[in-house]
């Protein structure tokens, strides 16, 4: 499957508006498109970081009347680059968002990384995008 992209993840969510805030205000992305599905009652919205057709997405499924889920022990995270780690955290934080883990190395590592929690527990791993000056290693 040589051609195939990665389109989006879907991840189920217990208060859609709460999600789509916290996705766009504290996160920085912005609500792509959101459709309700009356007849199967949920509620679709994609969050990212501009045109879906230009890199992959997040789909937050609101399964209308259910408010949580159990996060079992399988999934990970999702991993975000950004160009200033120390500063996109204090940003994080300073609107309100939930900083698990402060920027630093990576245990074992140089690469510099960090933790955010979204509303519903999910986990988010900022990390900092490697400069020119660094090269492609590490």
């Amino acid at each position: 499957m040589s051609n195939g992209r990665m389109l989006h993840t879907m991840i189920r969510v217990g208060d859609l508006d709460r999600s789509i805030e916290f996705y766009t205000k504290v996160m920085g992305m912005e609500l792509l498109r959101k459709n309700e599905n009356t007849e199967y009652k949920y509620t679709l919205a994609f969050v990212g970081f501009g045109d879906e057709s230009q890199g992959a997405v997040i789909e937050l499924t609101y399964n209308w009347g259910t408010s949580g889920y159990d996060m079992g022990n399988a999934f990970g995270h999702i991993a975000i680059g950004v160009d200033d780690i120390y500063s996109t955290c204090d940003a994080i934080k300073a609107v309100g968002g939930n900083v698990t883990r402060e920027p630093g190395p990576v245990k074992g590592g140089t690469t510099q990384i960090a933790f955010v929690k979204d509303p519903d527990g999910y986990m988010i791993e900022l990390i900092q995008n490697k400069q020119a000056s660094e090269g492609l290693e590490g």
